[in-house]
């Protein structure tokens, strides 16, 4: 059985006279035919819109993709404010948004930029192609992570983004690069 489709947006077009928008972007997982329909997840999005068709590289139709293929898709109906880069697309209900989740993390070296993450610090994250600011808690045991060091966090986002457990991410302190982490934990 196939994966459920997965493909984050990173550039937004609008074509021609009509309201068809294109999202381009790569194909996580999963597959997407021309006619599917899929919903667009993250910062406010949940609207369930059809595929009214694919292209690969050079413009060139197709009636299907896959992951791995950078591809632009048609939906018509989509207003082009409504949607942008860090949202994904997926497959209706296989994914959902989240302002929330709880992570194990590692700091980098201070050499590599890192510096001491303490609960309350505002930090950058990375995420698919969403980049958004987001406030961390350490675990009560802990007042400060150090570079080099791992621990688990929650962490609040700004706005809501699709996120699965098991994903990565990286993150940015005092606008540089500071560490990765993997979600370990959403709310339900």
């Amino acid at each position: 059985m196939d994966e459920p489709f997965l493909m984050r947006v990173e550039d937004v077009f609008r074509r021609g006279q009509g309201r068809v928008v294109m999202l381009t972007g790569r194909i996580e997982r999963g597959r997407v035919r021309k006619g599917d329909e899929v919903e667009i997840v993250g910062y406010g999005g949940g609207a369930i819109v059809p595929v009214e068709g694919i292209e690969e590289g050079g413009g060139r139709h197709v009636d299907e993709a896959s992951a791995g293929m950078n591809v632009g898709l048609l939906l018509p109906g989509v207003v082009a404010g409504t949607v942008e880069r860090g949202q994904v697309l997926a497959a209706p209900g296989s994914v959902t948004a989240h302002t929330g989740f709880e992570a194990a993390i590692v700091l980098l070296s201070e050499e590599q930029g890192s510096a001491a993450v303490h609960t309350g610090d505002r930090l950058q994250f990375h995420i698919r192609t969403a980049v958004l600011p987001g406030v961390v808690a350490l675990s009560q045991s802990t007042d400060a992570l150090q570079p080099l060091h791992m621990g688990v966090v929650t962490v609040a986002l700004e706005r809501p983004v699709a996120l699965e457990e098991g994903q990565t991410f990286a993150f940015r302190h005092h606008g540089r690069a500071a560490g990765s982490g993997t979600v370990t934990r959403l709310p339900h």
